[in-house]
């Protein structure tokens, strides 16, 4: 089984971000991730500073990690970005869908954003929750934009726990956008009707097999998330990278 390198999504972390920003980027290199998606620095913290934060504590920006109600933004703020902290994709996600008419004009902005992004070397990748899982004429939303979208314009960043939270497989859906998913969020999910979010290991998900079709897929990274944490956040991250640890998941080093 190929050994992965697993960086953190900060959205776990958020509250503590927002009030000690280099201490909890601290907090997270000492657990021993290796990587961080990430956005612009806060008020105050230059792209510069954060990139030499960044390199000191050894957490590489595997990407930009970014929620839009529409798909009305500029993708150059982005690249620009990227450029100066050394990240090269981009990660949509947060999109509704009101029909099946929805889905596919937001299919043909997707290639419009997905070309301007290409333009300037960068990926772009969709991420998915539950309710890409919602049908149109007896078709889920999320095989409607990948069908509908161009796949070297298009990627996606599909996510373990909201695959199943909408009812499908995460290893059917890895098989099914082989080399088209790059970039791959776990989560687990406690057993009952609450199905409520859980540390790698401590819940159903399958993660040696999720991790086997990962391989097969050409996920090239694996990124923690944990929406809602049950015990203090980082704490959480902790026991999850023990399990991937144990597991046999994580790359060393």
């Amino acid at each position: 089984m190929k050994q992965f390198p697993v960086a953190i999504q900060p959205y776990t972390i958020r509250k503590e971000l927002a009030e000690h920003y280099e201490d909890a980027l601290r907090k997270v290199a000492a657990i021993g991730y290796c990587g961080i998606e990430l956005g612009p620095p806060p008020k105050g913290i230059t792209i510069a500073e954060q990139k030499s934060l960044l390199d000191r504590l050894g957490l590489r920006v595997v990407g930009t990690h970014a929620g839009f109600d529409t798909l009305d933004f500029d993708p150059d703020v982005y690249a620009d970005y990227l450029d100066e902290i050394g990240g090269e994709r981009f990660v949509a996600i947060s999109l509704r869908f009101a029909s099946k008419a929805d889905v596919l004009e937001k299919a043909a902005k997707l290639n419009q954003l997905g070309e301007r992004f290409r333009q300037r070397d960068v990926t772009f990748l969709y991420h998915n929750h539950n309710w890409e899982f919602e049908q149109f004429d007896g078709e889920y939303v999320l095989d409607i934009l990948m069908r509908e979208t161009d796949p070297s314009l298009v990627q996606t960043e599909l996510d373990t726990y909201w695959i199943a939270r909408g009812g499908a497989d995460p290893i059917e859906y890895l098989r099914k956008f082989a080399g088209r998913a790059p970039l791959l969020h776990i989560k687990d999910m406690e057993a009952g009707d609450e199905q409520a979010f859980a540390e790698i290991g401590e819940g159903v998900l399958d993660f040696v097999e999720i991790a086997n079709a990962a391989e097969q897929a050409g996920v090239q990274w694996m990124i923690v998330e944990q929406d809602v944490c049950k015990r203090d956040p980082f704490e959480s991250l902790a026991i999850s990278y023990r399990n991937l640890q144990k597991l046999g998941i994580m790359a060393q080093g």
